[in-house]
């Protein structure tokens, strides 16, 4: 007999071993728990395992399912989207009549006449769903803590037919479409890393508990927390890797290069081995550790990395240029071409 585990997302214990029927009993109760079971390389998302799906029916007078995050019963609008480009993308969605977006302020590349924007007081979640003042204020200080704008744009069709609303990174690197409700509800990502998604979704805080890991983590003590079941646009810098570590797996990884990680991934900082690694190494004196169970992206080209080489390159006080150029110093850089910058 098959015994199952059940990871949900805000939760330290977890539930299990169940039979079959107790396992879809309780997958339908809580469609957006994480589920793992003898044979599975990691947890995963309860749609993804069909077992659980099949005659998932609640039983007479059972509860209805759990309500979504903020204690609402919601579901984000079912949008339609694409990723355009490589090194320098951007994401194109497409919406029906009545549907919505969410972005950040200053994301917007270009939109159809019949697509009307609003700015709204926090992440938009409450528009429309009958939410009080306090709840939006809250909000917006969530916003804040991450590093968000108070106010974010909404863009909803207001015409007929299909139209479309895009939104451009703000520096090179991939746009990852993820599906909350394929990911548990629930993804912590790096600060500033939310660009758009589907009205509904919710933009909250994620704590580090740990004080070396805030201290250290190479994010700071708060991170994002995406909630929801659908669509989201998360920006990272340069290539993404994904990874799915099993349980009690671990991966140690530079400080900056988490892009975003499952809720059921632990996050912590361990020391550089050597003196001479803390020193010379060039990478810090600390690691960042996620251990598994869960999947974890990772980006190649942190933005903190870009800026400081920037940095680096740009010409420091007296006006002397640290890039390249000849060796001949300035009269040589006279002949390399247009120098007014």
């Amino acid at each position: 007999m098959t015994q199952w585990y059940f990871h949900t997302s805000g939760q330290a214990d977890r539930t299990g071993p169940l039979d079959d029927a107790a396992a879809r009993q309780y997958a339908h109760l809580n469609p957006r728990a994480l589920v793992w079971c003898e044979g599975m390389s990691g947890w995963m998302a309860i749609s993804e395992v069909p077992e659980l799906l099949a005659g998932s029916v609640a039983p007479q007078g059972a509860p209805p399912p759990l309500p979504g995050p903020g204690g609402r019963s919601q579901r984000a609008d079912d949008i339609e989207f694409r990723i355009v480009g490589h090194e320098m993308q951007f994401v194109e969605i497409e919406l029906d009549p009545g549907e919505s977006a969410i972005a950040e302020a200053g994301a917007l590349m270009f939109k159809d006449a019949a697509v009307q924007m609003d700015t709204v007081f926090g992440d938009g979640s409450h528009s429309g769903q009958g939410g009080g003042f306090m709840d939006k204020l809250m909000s917006a200080g969530k916003r804040v803590l991450t590093g968000e704008s108070l106010f974010a744009t909404l863009y909803t069709h207001t015409g007929q037919g299909k139209a479309k609303v895009a939104f451009a990174a703000p520096y090179p690197g991939t746009v990852l479409p993820m599906k909350l409700d394929q990911h548990g509800g629930r993804l912590i990502c790096q600060k500033d890393s939310f660009l758009a998604g589907a009205r509904g979704v919710q933009i909250g805080v994620q704590f580090q508990r740990k004080i070396m890991t805030g201290l250290f983590g190479g994010e700071g003590f708060i991170m994002q927390r995406l909630e929801g079941d659908g669509w989201v646009f998360v920006h990272a810098g340069g290539c993404v890797v994904e990874r799915e570590l099993a349980a009690g797996e671990r991966l140690d990884v530079d400080t900056g290069c988490i892009v975003a990680y499952h809720a059921s991934v632990d996050m912590d900082v361990r020391r550089v081995a050597g003196i001479k690694s803390m020193v010379f190494g060039g990478e810090g004196v600390f690691l960042a550790t996620l251990t598994g169970p869960g999947k974890v992206w990772l980006q190649s080209l942190p933005f903190s990395r870009l800026a400081g080489r920037m940095w680096m390159a740009a010409p420091q006080a007296g006006g002397q240029s640290r890039g390249e150029g000849s060796v001949l110093g300035g009269i040589g850089r006279i002949l390399d071409g247009d120098n007014r910058f």
